[in-house]
């Protein structure tokens, strides 16, 4: 992979993005969390982003203790065992780490470490915090406190408010990274390749395309995943629902038929009982047993026998008459209401056949009769979409296939952007590892296919060859403990501003190492220091003279006898107290005049260099 001159080693954002949509769960985010823009070619400021003070009380050997810490790189020294690993592991334990009765000093309930970070308000911890439940606002200073309890609980507080321990571990990676010869998980996760090799590359609008891409690549599979099943499952129902169609659309159904109908069943089935009574009364005035005929002859003959026989026959004839006439009036009465009561015995027969047959769909169905309508819709709609269905398949394929040239052209030009940010990013470690005395080893970044997703496909590793004609294996694999922390060191110095948290804490990755490759470690950190915060623990006065600022940690014995304690402190140094530190680095207890002299001159050489 070729190499290439590096027009620039920031990009426009950082992969805290990135990484908190791909796995919101993750506790370690690298990389500048915020989008801050930045001219072509000059890095990003951040030296307003840092941890400003760090306070220690009852951990360890550490009564109380407070580090005013500012801008740039500052060393702390101090011989074995003076206590700089507690102060390590009191910060780490303040920003996550795990807790342990054992840090609580002896005698007390327990231990409390504090630290506060000042940063400016598009640092993305604010996002974070927001979206872990805390409120505090952009811009505001972000107070630590956790407490280690001696029966091993443990509580955190950002800013007086609780945190959880998930929560402050990811609190703590977007603040600071700490790397050792061990320790160093941003650049030793090889998940992170991918977003650290985009990040130096400065391509975010490519990312965000791509992304978008492949949301649409996503969405279109899942589209016509849904119609696959949905028309297998109609084309298995096919034969059911054909039956269904057919039997309803021949029943046709009306919502409200039903009640229609019963009601009508009923006026006929009691029109039918009243017309029976009402045929026999008329049968009886007006049929054949009708006694109309009988009282109009007898009245005939009454008139005819009246005038010679009895002349009061007269009057009988008359109300017999009258009688005749009011049989007369009822019968046409009668018939009247025989003729409106009268119907068809099949309309009955057909009303009973038409509602039996509504209510026996609406049990086989399991639905009321008036839901009927709606049944036959759905029967007849999935038909449809059976008799659809392939051309909305075919159409959603067609959509498919257009997302899949889309994603694919947007990863096609991701990965080539990608090569070339290799290449640089190559060329640049590869220019820092022979001043580290490295100049044997080889840095090579290697893209493999991935099946597709939001960041494209390509698989990103860094790997290292430490010696000629040795395979190509990745960081952790390294296995000298000195080349490995110079080797971190140049991948840190080319990745310095989009690799990083803000704060960057370096444990002795000095070790092992002397001369010159010290002084080259120093001068690199010393780079660092010009746009990051920058903290080393270091035996190196090579690396301690390359330093903003000194502070020295030291353990002196109080008291006496059984009273006797142990005390760690920490001192910051002034130009004397520093030469005498160097010195003391460079010759061991007996500080000599040729120490002092040795001491002078890296510190001038520092002042220069700086």
């Amino acid at each position: 992979m070729g190499g290439g001159a590096v027009a620039r080693s920031v990009t426009e954002g950082g992969i805290l993005t990135f990484l908190k949509k791909e796995n919101p769960s993750n506790i370690f985010y690298v990389g500048y969390p915020s989008p801050l823009p930045q001219e072509e070619g000059r890095s990003i400021d951040r030296t307003n982003d840092m941890l400003t003070r760090l306070t220690i009380t009852d951990i360890v050997l550490i009564d109380s203790l407070h580090l005013d810490v500012g801008e740039g790189f500052t060393v702390l020294t101090g011989e074995t065992g003076a206590g700089k690993t507690i102060l390590l592991d009191a910060l780490s334990f303040a920003l996550g780490s795990r807790g342990d009765a054992g840090l609580v000093r002896k005698g007390q309930a327990q231990g409390v470490v504090s630290t506060i970070f000042s940063l400016i308000p598009k640092h993305g911890a604010f996002e974070l915090l927001q979206e872990l439940g805390l409120n505090i606002e952009a811009g505001e200073e972000i107070h630590i406190r956790r407490v280690q309890m001696a029966d091993g609980r443990t509580r955190a507080l950002v800013n007086d408010q609780a945190i959880s321990a998930h929560g402050l571990k990811q609190l703590g990676g977007v603040l600071v990274e700490i790397s050792g010869q061990h320790d160093a998980r941003g650049l030793m996760d090889e998940k992170l390749h991918i977003h650290l090799l985009d990040s130096f590359g400065g391509y975010a609008p490519l990312l965000a395309s791509t992304a978008s891409a492949h949301a649409q690549l996503k969405a279109a599979q899942n589209a016509l995943r849904a119609h696959e099943q949905a028309l297998e499952l109609a084309q298995r129902e096919r034969e059911y629902l054909q039956t269904v169609y057919d039997e309803l659309i021949i029943l046709n159904p009306k919502a409200g038929e039903e009640e229609e109908l019963a009601q009508a069943r009923s006026h006929m089935m009691l029109s039918e009982k009243m017309l029976g009574d009402v045929q026999e009364a008329y049968d009886e005035i007006a049929g054949y047993s009708s006694p109309i005929p009988t009282i109009s002859s007898v009245m005939k003959r009454l008139e005819r026998k009246a005038g010679a026989i009895a002349p009061q026959l007269e009057a009988a004839s008359i109300a017999l008459g009258q009688a005749l006439d009011q049989l007369n009036i009822a019968a046409e009465e009668i018939g009247g209401v025989l003729r409106s009561l009268h119907f068809n015995p099949r309309d009955l027969e057909a009303t009973e056949e038409r509602l039996f047959a509504i209510r026996a769909a609406a049990r086989k169905h399991r639905v009321p009769a008036d839901e009927l309508p709606n049944v036959l819709a759905k029967a007849e709609a999935s038909l449809q979409q059976i008799h659809s269905g392939e051309q909305e398949l075919a159409r959603l394929s067609a959509a498919l296939v257009q997302a899949q040239g889309a994603f694919e052209q947007q990863a096609q030009q991701l990965s080539a952007a990608r090569l070339e940010a290799a290449g640089r990013l190559e060329h640049a470690v590869m220019a820092e590892l022979p001043a580290l005395k490295l100049e044997r080893a080889i840095f090579k970044i290697t893209l493999t296919p991935t099946p597709p997703n939001a960041f494209g496909q390509d698989d990103v590793q860094f790997l290292v060859q430490t010696n000629p004609g040795a395979d190509f294996a990745p960081l952790s694999k390294i296995a000298s403990g000195g080349e490995l922390s110079r080797f971190l060191l140049g991948l840190k110095v080319a990745l310095a501003d989009v690799g990083s948290a803000p704060t960057l804490v370096f444990d002795e990755i000095d070790t092992g190492v002397g001369g010159a490759v010290a002084a080259a470690m120093g001068a690199r950190l010393q780079r660092l220091g010009h746009t990051l915060q920058v903290l080393a623990i270091t035996h190196a006065p090579q690396v301690a003279a390359s330093a903003r600022a000194h502070f020295h940690i030291r353990k002196t014995a109080q008291g006496e006898g059984d009273a006797q304690r142990v005390r760690t402190s920490i001192t910051p140094l002034d130009d004397a107290q520093r030469l005498e530190e160097l010195a003391r680095m460079l010759s061991g207890e007996h500080i000599t005049p040729e120490a002092r002299a040795a001491a002078e001159r890296l510190m001038g050489a520092s002042n220069a260099a700086a």
